[in-house]
């Protein structure tokens, strides 16, 4: 199950990542350029590998519990990098770390919820979140050795702020339905009414 395409390009997200760091030591325009399309082709494959898992009938349990951790793993390093060495402003490492504690909290939600056997189905909003940070974060890799007619690190912290308010939206989503799961599998069963013996009636 491993060696199916669908979990290998889930796997290529995990192994691109030390990848896309090591850019952040290599000079520009090399290192931002080649970040952003590391990134950008790690994006794809996030695109990619479900869709070939739904066409060739592939899903697997392995894959959607990978499937996520890879999102994660690549954005959450990302980010840190690109506050580490100041390509985001002040004003951007607020979108960051909410997008960042968005991921713990339905990270850890989904965990429990798998113990109730239940799962949280990606919604469109949701997708449409991914997608937008992810160009958000190529933009902001690209950083300063984008073209100097444009305002490419300021597009890409307006495309992060856009994809936190989404963020917020969908893991609001997310924890009020994991909620009711959760109060649904705590509420004690209710018991049958009892059925009490009627008395003999006195035959006079």
């Amino acid at each position: 199950m491993l060696t199916t395409l669908p979990n290998l390009l889930t796997l290529s997200r995990i192994v691109v990542i030390p990848l896309v760091i090591a850019t952040f030591a290599v000079p520009a325009p090399w290192g931002p350029w080649s970040g952003c399309v590391l990134f950008s082709l790690a994006g794809v494959t996030d695109w990619l590998d479900g869709r070939l898992a739904r066409l060739w009938q592939q899903q697997s349990e392995l894959g959607r519990f990978l499937d996520p951790i890879a999102d994660k793993l690549l954005v959450g390093a990302t980010l840190f990098m690109l506050a580490v060495v100041h390509r985001i402003s002040a004003y951007g490492i607020l979108p960051a770390l909410v997008i960042l504690c968005r991921e713990i909290l339905v990270s850890g939600l989904r965990e429990h919820l798998a113990t109730l056997r239940v799962r949280v189905p990606v919604s469109r909003l949701a997708k449409w979140k991914t997608a937008i940070q992810m160009v958000a974060i190529g933009v902001l890799l690209v950083g300063d050795a984008g073209p100097a007619a444009l305002p490419v690190r300021d597009l890409g912290e307006l495309l992060l702020w856009i994809a936190a308010i989404l963020t917020l939206m969908t893991g609001y989503d997310y924890l009020r339905a994991g909620l009711i799961h959760i109060a649904g599998a705590a509420a004690p069963a209710k018991e049958p009414p009892s059925v009490k013996a009627a008395k003999p009636s006195r035959v006079t």
